[in-house]
Formats: C-alpha cells, structure tokens, sequence
C-alpha cells in the first residue's frame, strides 16, 4: 500500500496508520495523478492523504471545504519530515479546527494563531463551537488582538511562531490563512473533476453556475480554474464574506498564477460582496434567513460562510432575475456547522419551541416498574 511501510506513514504510528488505511482508505498516502485537462499545471502534487469524504458530509470534527486543501498541505509537510503545523485564523476558523484534528490524526503537533478582540485576547477563549474540538484534540492556541492581527499580518505571525519552534529544534510546516496558497487549490480542482464524474454517471444531472461562498480564496480558485479547463466549462460565482472582491479577484490570481495557468481570475469566476457587516459578524435578517431555510429544507448553513452566500444569491435572484432566469445552479456547501454554536444566543429567539409534558396524574404506568432509566 503506497506510503506505509514497517514504521508506517511519516508521523503515523504503524498500527493506526495500517489499519485505517484498510477502512475505506482513510488516512492512507497516495501518489497524486491529476485530472487529464489540468497535466500542463504546475508545479504538480506528488502525493494527498484522503483525510474525509466530502465538504458538508466529511463528519463533524474534520469536515468542511478545508478538507480537501488539507489532504495535499499534509501530504507536503509529512513528505517535509515536518513534526508539527501552523495555520492562522479567527477564533472559530473552521479551518483551524480541521487543521488541528489532521494533525493528530497524521501524528503531527498544530499551533493555532488565533485572532480574537481586543477585549479578550488575555481571557481563556472558552470551549464553544471549533473551539472546543481544537482543545480536545491538544492545539496549542496562541492569541493575537484583530488590532494585532491588522498590523502585523498572518504571514509575519506564522513567521514568528515558526522562528521560536525551530529554536526549540522543532521541525514546523506553515499552511497560510484557509489552507488558500497554490498546493491547497488543487484540492478544489480535484472537486471538479468529481462533479464532472458525477454528471457523467447521471446523464440528466446539468448545471449553468456553480455558487460557493469565499472566505479566503483558494476554494474559488480550484473551482473556476478547474471549471474553465474541464468539460463542465460552468460559470463560477462566489459571494465573499470578509474582504471586498477586487482583493479576492487579485488573491485568486496569484493563486492560479502559481499553477502557470495563464488564465485571468476575471475571466473565469464571478465574485459578488456578502459580507455584510463584517466577518463572521450576522443581522437578525441573515440569522432569520439560516434558521428558515433550516425548518423549511432540513438543510443547516453555517452563519459565516454558506448561510452568507445563499443570502446574497437570492438576493441576487430578486434583483436581477433575467440573471438566473432559466439557469440551473449547484450550490456547493461547504460546511462550518460548528460556527453556529456561538451564534447560540443569537439564534434562541429564533429556534424551535419547547414545552414541558403536561402529565395527569391517572396515567397508568405501561411498563409495570417502577425504575428509573
């Protein structure tokens, strides 16, 4: 089996890493043989771990879009000999908490740069939503002020850290903001590639757009690539929930510029601003908006990232329906469920009901004890 040998994967105790290779495939390291339309990319991947399954239904403790950006960053710093990873994000990144539960799973010690307020940046940060998870699994979590974080930058912070672990004689590898550099895109072009298997396995299955949100670039990056070289050839929209399109069209660049595509990221997707007032930051409109589509689909969107973009796609729909009119769009969810935990107060006016059994008193018992389970 391709990447375990006596000792196992790099970083993996052999007993674990050979027996989850056998279930399924999970964890296991394998040589990376890309879609045949994106071979003139580079430079290529030479090896992933599969680390999920899918976006929204990768599980709860490593799921999401990050998923897929990890299953190539880890085969990277595992083929590095790294022994531990840093990643950068907000106190309830989605991608810190996967990244912090592929780390344990590959062996590997993760040191979270977490960006939080001013206010409470001296203050244990608590044990809510990816939080909690991230602390389970023995992060360590360094904070940093959004003041802090504005004026040094995520890549100077990673920078710092790095510098004090290799004094220690550590061995760090860097995965930047979102997993969202040129390596992590290709975890987005490999999701093309099995939305085209998938098309082509159900012949009545067609789409015009592809709607995703964007948090930090490398997830639309992978897509409209992809798409643009595929057979798909779909039109690709993201809503942008943090900064303004203009810096993720030039984000997005850089990213497919790193790959050699010679493409122009205006080209190939389309990036509206749905950030509202700010990141991870909700109006009782948009909570409103996530608890109904909740009730009436069944369907959860995440209040930072998903349940933005379907917000501002409707949006979109209602002011511009000769846009849509006749289009059929696949919206990709990217997961983040856990970020709703710290919108629970937020939302407890606005969740389901409850009451308290009303109970007569000449109700016969049914099961003939009088035991408590």
């Amino acid at each position: 089996m391709a990447g375990v040998t006596a000792t196992g994967v790099v970083g993996v105790p052999s007993t674990f890493s050979s027996a989850t290779a056998q279930i399924g495939g999970f964890l296991s390291k394998k040589p990376y043989a890309p879609p045949a339309w994106a071979t003139h990319l580079s430079p290529m991947p030479s090896h992933t771990f599969s680390l999920g399954h899918r976006d929204d239904l990768s599980g709860m403790q490593l799921s999401g879009n990050k998923v897929r950006k990890l299953e190539f960053l880890m085969a990277d710093a595992v083929a590095q000999g790294a022994d531990c990873v840093i990643t950068v994000g907000g106190i309830q990144s989605n991608h810190c908490r996967a990244t912090a539960v592929a780390a344990k799973y590959l062996n590997l010690d993760c040191y979270l740069i977490l960006r939080t307020s001013k206010l409470l940046v001296d203050k244990d940060p608590g044990l809510v939503g990816n939080l909690l998870v991230e602390r389970l699994v023995g992060a360590h979590i360094d904070l940093v002020s959004k003041e802090e974080y504005g004026k040094i930058g995520s890549v100077a912070l990673a920078d710092l850290l790095k510098k004090r672990l290799l004094e220690e004689g550590r061995k760090p590898y860097v995965i930047p903001v979102g997993g969202s550099n040129s390596l992590g895109t290709w975890g987005y072009i490999e999701a093309i590639r099995e939305i085209e298997q998938q098309i082509q396995q159900s012949a009545n299955v067609q789409f015009d757009d592809i709607v995703v949100a964007c948090g930090s670039g490398g997830t639309i990056a992978g897509l409209a690539l992809g798409s643009r070289l595929s057979s798909l050839n779909t039109k690709v929209h993201a809503f942008s929930v943090c900064d303004d399109p203009e810096y993720f069209y030039d984000y997005a660049q850089g990213l497919i510029d790193g790959l050699n595509s010679g493409l122009d990221s205006h080209d190939i997707v389309s990036i509206e601003n749905a950030k509202g007032l700010g990141y991870a930051m909700n109006t009782a409109e948009e909570l409103k908006f996530v608890k109904d589509i909740a009730a009436a689909t069944g369907i959860v969107l995440d209040p930072v990232y998903s349940g933005k973009a379907v917000y501002g796609l409707l949006k979109d729909m209602a002011g511009n329906p000769a846009k849509w009119k006749g289009r059929k769009v696949l919206f990709i969810h990217t997961g983040g469920l856990l970020g709703l935990y710290d919108k629970a107060d937020q939302l407890s006016s606005l969740a389901g009901s409850w009451r308290r059994m009303d109970l007569e008193d000449s109700v016969p018992r049914k099961d003939g004890t009088g035991k408590m389970f």
